[in-house]
């Protein structure tokens, strides 16, 4: 069961970073620019963000399985889409919507699905290790593969091979992966919830992408999307009042060991998306490699990522989670730093593997605690709700990430491009203090699971 889960959440997270090597090919086969096939990037991410929230409410209502096969149909249409665009409009359709629709519908019941048929800590550690590792090689290990086949045949294909893995898992999933829990399709749906969830959320990552050309415009976004969240929440909790279920319970807010764990998940996955999102502009703007050269090097941290995601349970046998966590933004930030000096003091080309090895074994070594802190705070009867909301965060962080480092880069506040890219290096490294900031407020010992008030 776990093959099929594995290869959903790793697939999703190729799409999200194996087009940073493209970026080029991409927009000289469609006669675009850079910044159009950034911006594609950039909707794929926000589309999850926006819609994972009621894409994981939805399993409640039609089941975990039929939601995670339907969001694998709809992602490989987008995929073949995308392999035949004849320009950027048709690509961020495919790409950039229906991929992005897909995901935000299968990779809840990826979650759901596990936390349910998994019970205690090693269990779990066990599958999300397994889970968070194809997903931070999927991430990690994206421009390399991408690399390979935009070199050795075209981009295209690419998008061809997220189709043939988006079959296989088809595949597998109909046979292996069984839904516990019967749907009930009496269960309402919150539209009104799922309109402000989804705008505030592109207002705030659209505030973010407006920062290089107007500081007003961003300002004014950025605090719009916070009002309309506001609203959100306060919908949701005047439903409650009334006895009627809104998108969000709001006790999945009251939770601070799941707040916590939530901000270190947006945090890992900001710092994630941001760093490749940086090195492989560098490695291609400054440096000059290709996409294949770009890939290479980042086999650093790839294998940095699967190493420490793959001593999941072994870790969570003998630490607390909150520890792992802590650890991890530690080497993650150390990792930052010994990037920086060494590109500063050596031109070689190996000069980048101790810092990329660091920050990969950091990251893959917090992925698996954090999202067992966050499933493991609530009982079954908000795992939909709860792993929308999970997912929907990280996402949020992945977009912000290639947002905050694509909006440095191109604001020209340095003297050289060098520099820049230095910068925004700097400003991943400072908010994964933040992040380590808000792992050390997660208890040692988590409490028990919370469960939804009664209507």
């Amino acid at each position: 069961m776990l093959i099929p889960l594995a290869l959903a959440q790793f697939i999703c997270s190729f799409a999200g970073s194996n087009m940073n090597v493209m970026i080029n090919d991409i927009s000289e086969d469609l006669n675009t620019t850079v910044q159009g096939v950034q911006l594609a990037i950039t909707i794929f991410l926000l589309v999850m963000a926006a819609l994972m929230i009621p894409g994981g409410k939805l399993t409640d209502r039609y089941g975990r399985k039929r939601c995670l096969t339907v969001g694998l149909a709809v992602y490989g249409v987008g995929a073949l889409i995308s392999a035949v665009a004849p320009g950027l409009p048709v690509l961020i359709i495919g790409n950039s919507i229906l991929e992005g629709i897909g995901t935000a519908l299968l990779i809840p019941p990826v979650y759901i699905l596990t936390t349910l048929l998994f019970t205690g800590v090693a269990a779990r550690a066990r599958a999300f290790g397994a889970i968070s590792a194809m997903g931070g090689i999927g991430a990690a290990a994206g421009p390399l593969i991408g690399g390979l086949i935009t070199s050795g045949i075209s981009w295209r294909a690419a998008f061809v091979f997220q189709a043939l893995v988006v079959a296989l898992i088809l595949v597998l999933s109909r046979r292996y992966v069984k839904d516990p829990l019967p749907a009930d399709p009496t269960r309402p749906f919150d539209t009104g919830g799922a309109v402000l969830s989804a705008l505030g959320l592109v207002l705030l990552v659209m505030g973010i992408l407006a920062a290089d050309d107007n500081l007003w415009l961003m300002l004014g976004l950025v605090v719009a999307g916070a009002l309309v969240l506001a609203w959100f929440f306060y919908a949701a909790r005047a439903k409650e009042r009334k006895g009627q279920e809104p998108l969000l319970s709001t006790a999945l807010f009251r939770n601070h060991t799941s707040n916590f764990g939530l901000v270190t998940q947006n945090v890992q996955w900001l710092v994630l998306m941001g760093v490749s999102f940086v090195v492989s502009a560098y490695l291609q703007v400054v440096r000059g490699y290709n996409a294949i050269e770009t890939g290479v090097i980042f086999t650093a941290a790839t294998v940095g990522l699967l190493l420490s995601s793959l001593l999941a349970e072994r870790m969570a046998k003998r630490r607390k989670q909150r520890s792992l966590v802590l650890a991890g933004f530690a080497v993650t930030i150390a990792g930052i730093l010994v990037f920086l000096v060494m590109i500063g003091v050596s031109k070689s080309v190996w000069a980048f593997v101790p810092g990329l090895f660091l920050i990969g074994l950091g990251i893959g070594g917090m992925l698996t605690p954090s999202v067992n802190i966050v499933q493991s705070s609530f009982g079954e009867d908000l795992q939909g709700e709860i792993s929308g909301l999970s997912r929907s965060v990280s996402n949020l962080g992945s977009s912000l990430g290639a947002a905050i480092a694509g909006t440095i880069l191109v604001a020209g506040l340095t003297k050289t491009p060098e520099r820049s890219y230095a910068l925004a290096m700097i400003v991943l490294a400072v908010i994964g203090i933040a992040g380590l900031v808000a792992a050390g407020r997660l208890p040692a010992t988590p409490p028990a699971p919370e469960t939804a008030a009664p209507q």
